[in-house]
């Protein structure tokens, strides 16, 4: 576990510990959501991009180019 230290307004300090916000607990829980949000947005915005720019379909060919690719990586791999 990590310790942290934050500066925040008094007044602030005084409606979140009425509101039971700076409980460890509740911190996590808030930091989590918070975190989980800005994952869900980010995908969003990458979707976007994605429907606004799609990038070409590989054929079956370049489908297998990739992975005869990785097995043959994967093997050198295994044999270093």
């Amino acid at each position: 576990m990590t310790t942290v230290e934050i500066t925040l307004p008094d007044q602030l300090v005084q409606e979140a510990r009425r509101a039971g916000l700076l409980a460890p607990d509740r911190i996590e829980e808030l930091l989590r959501e918070r975190l989980r949000s800005d994952r869900i947005e980010r995908l969003g915005d990458a979707r976007k991009r994605l429907a606004a720019d799609p990038i070409e379909p590989m054929t079956p060919g370049e489908i297998q180019a990739e992975i005869d690719a990785y097995r043959s990586q994967s093997r050198s791999a295994a044999d270093s």
